[in-house]
């Protein structure tokens, strides 16, 4: 049987993950440090990779970070209008994943896992799941 799970992304997905990341930092009013953090970089390789035509290679659990991340934005997108589908990473939570955390502080903090989890449970306020 074909396996199917690509071990590291082409460098035109990589590139791709990488734009589209770096504006929805820009859009949700991310520091260099939350941005390179929510995508498992230093903030020296995040100021590089987000420039057009880094040449670094990322790892699985990073194209996964970046994939969560932007189905996360198109989520809050859908569910919520401006400002707030922008600003809410940001803003104080009470729901059972943040216990009164920010989400953006809560992602940093869980990696992968806890990405993965607020993308879900922000598809579930949708009615997506």
């Amino acid at each position: 049987m074909e396996n199917l799970v690509l071990e590291r992304g082409s460098p035109d997905r990589q590139a791709v993950g990488l734009k589209a990341f770096a504006r929805i930092a820009e859009a949700w009013s991310l520091t260099q440090r939350e941005a390179a953090a929510l995508a498992d970089m230093s903030e020296s390789t995040w100021k590089r990779a987000k420039r057009p035509g880094f040449a670094g290679d990322l790892t699985r659990d990073q194209m996964l970070r970046l994939s969560g991340l932007i189905g996360l934005y198109k989520s809050l997108e859908l569910y919520f209008n401006e400002p707030i589908s922008r600003q809410w990473v940001r803003l104080p939570n009470q729901g059972p994943e943040f216990d009164g955390a920010r989400p953006v502080d809560a992602m940093i903090a869980g990696g992968l896992p806890k990405i993965l989890r607020v993308r879900t449970y922000a598809d579930a306020l949708r009615g997506g799941v």
